[in-house]
Formats: C-alpha cells, sequence, structure tokens
C-alpha cells in the first residue's frame, strides 16, 4: 500500500489495467444512451466500440459528473483506513466536478482533522488528464510525499499540452463547441478545426484545416511548436481516438518521424464515453508535457 491515495476521476481515460499498475484509485462518472443510464466504467458495461456505432446510429447522448455525495462516500473510505488523498478532478472548464469534489473536501475535513485530503483542478481532459496521473503517479513512486505531489502537480498541470481534431462536426455543433453555421460551412468544405485546452480548462479551437490529411500532419506541426526540447523531446506522449485507430496510427507515424526517440514508445489509448459523448466518433487526440499554455 502506497503512503497515500493518488485518484482522479474516470475522465482521465486509462485502461483499467494501467489505473491497477500505477496503483491509481479512480471514481467513474456516468453517462446516458437514449436515457439509459450507464458507469463511465473504461468500457466494461458497454465497449467503446459499440458504444461509438450507437453515437454514429443516431443515439442521443448526455453525461452526468460525480456528485458531492459520491465524492463524499469514495473519499472517506480512505481517510476511515488512515490515509492521505490527492485526488485531481477533469479540467473545471468542461465539467462542475471541481465544485462538488471541494464541497464533499470540506465536509470531510471537519471530520477527519488528522487527515490530509487535498483536491486538484487538472485543468485536462481525456488522455491529457491521464498523462498527467501517470507522472504524478512517478513522483509518488521516486518516494515524493502528498504535500510535495500536490505542489508539483499545482505548478506544472499546465505546461501538459492537449492538441486534437475533430473529423464529423455534428457532435461539437450539438455540444455547442462549434457553432451551428462554421459547422455546417466546415462540413460543406471538409474542414477539420485543430484544437487545443486552454489554459483555463476550456475547449478553444485555433486552426481550420482542410482534409483529414492534412489535420493530421497539423497536430504532428502543433506538437513540434509547443513541446519541451523540441525535436529531443523523449518524455511521456500519449495519443488517444475514439473509434478511428487508422488515424491514429497515421497521426503516431507523423509524430515519430518529428521525434524520432519517441518511436515506439507512444501511447494509443481509447477517447472514454463521457468525453466521446460530447466530440463523438473520429476524433483524435496527441498529449504531451511541453511549454505553458497560453
Amino acid at each position: 500500500m502506497k503512503n497515500f491515495v493518488l485518484s482522479c476521476c474516470s475522465t482521465a481515460d486509462l485502461k483499467k489495467e494501467h489505473f491497477a499498475e500505477r496503483e491509481i484509485d479512480y471514481i467513474c462518472f456516468h453517462y446516458f444512451l437514449d436515457e439509459v443510464q450507464y458507469p463511465d466504467d473504461l468500457g466494461e458495461s458497454m465497449s467503446f466500440g459499440s458504444f461509438y456505432q450507437a453515437m454514429e446510429a443516431g443515439a442521443v447522448t448526455k453525461t452526468s459528473q460525480v456528485n458531492v455525495a459520491e465524492y463524499e462516500a469514495y473519499f472517506e473510505r480512505f481517510l476511515q483506513e488512515g490515509r492521505d488523498v490527492l485526488h485531481l478532478t477533469l479540467s473545471s472548464g468542461i465539467s462542475g466536478s471541481y465544485n462538488s469534489a471541494m464541497i464533499a473536501k470540506q465536509l470531510l475535513e471537519e471530520k477527519y482533522p488528522e487527515r490530509k485530503l487535498y483536491v486538484v483542478d487538472s485543468l485536462c481532459a481525456a488522455c491529457g488528464y491521464g498523462l498527467l496521473m501517470d507522472t504524478l503517479a512517478d513522483l509518488r513512486d521516486a518516494g515524493k510525499s502528498v504535500e510535495e505531489v500536490y505542489q508539483w502537480a499545482e505548478e506544472n498541470k499546465n505546461r501538459l499540452q492537449h492538441w486534437f481534431t475533430a473529423t464529423d462536426l455534428k457532435y461539437l455543433i450539438r455540444g455547442g463547441r462549434v457553432s451551428k453555421a462554421s459547422g455546417l460551412v466546415g462540413t460543406m468544405l471538409n474542414i477539420c478545426p485543430v484544437m487545443t485546452v486552454a489554459p483555463d480548462g476550456t475547449l478553444k479551437a485555433v486552426q481550420k484545416v482542410r482534409t483529414k490529411k492534412k489535420v493530421l500532419e497539423a497536430l504532428g506541426n502543433r506538437m513540434l511548436e509547443n513541446v519541451e526540447n523540441g525535436a529531443d523531446y523523449a518524455g511521456k506522449c500519449f495519443v488517444g481516438h475514439s473509434a478511428c485507430a487508422e488515424d491514429a496510427a497515421v497521426l503516431i507515424h507523423h509524430i515519430e518521424e518529428k521525434f524520432p526517440r519517441l518511436k515506439g514508445k507512444i501511447l494509443l489509448g481509447d477517447i472514454g464515453t463521457v468525453i466521446g459523448s460530447h466530440t463523438g466518433p473520429g476524433t483524435v487526440v496527441v498529449c504531451f508535457w511541453g511549454k505553458e499554455r497560453s
């Protein structure tokens, strides 16, 4: 048992085996598919393939964040064991889960004054959130205290770069991430947006690129512009996709050409059901350590 609990939400989009191997605890969000509720349990209740097939067939999706009572019960079981907790939430720029976790923290601090419970707004999502958690696990395993890992997370979380695109704009239009007018024009002209996570944890479109082939190249170029150590980068790099493994493979090829020290070391994963409910199938993202977001 580690000296403190390192924890996050299921929206970090790591595989169940990865969470277990790195000893990272997590609490599940929820999602609705045609009004039926499911836990965001990393593809166990419904495979990612089935989920995205349902979306493509027209199923309506909604998501539900972790509420205060769920957070309180989740945190309390660790505190009862006499363990301190460091929990990072999904970005406050796209979810209210940080506020819920903070309310639960305040309630429990009165009940367990001898324990430490830290809550951090990750300002990250999907595999970027997962990469941040994986890095914090490295620090914990190197012997850092809960206070030291908490401080490092607060000081460095905005160096976690996310760059992504969605090849079907209707899901971003539905969620209000892209205006209906811009989305319709983009669809007609075969335009794919290059998007990023801003310093406040919100999603931001920064470039319009025609054709899927060129937008995947553009993601690799954005990485080159923003990564630490330029083409010599050899740090962690995660690529995620929603039912478009071929596109993810093309992106990885572009990245490995630009960053030869990453060849064979990029972690590939699925975009989960909560983030995928808003971005839809056909989304590809690359995440890495780089410059402070601006």
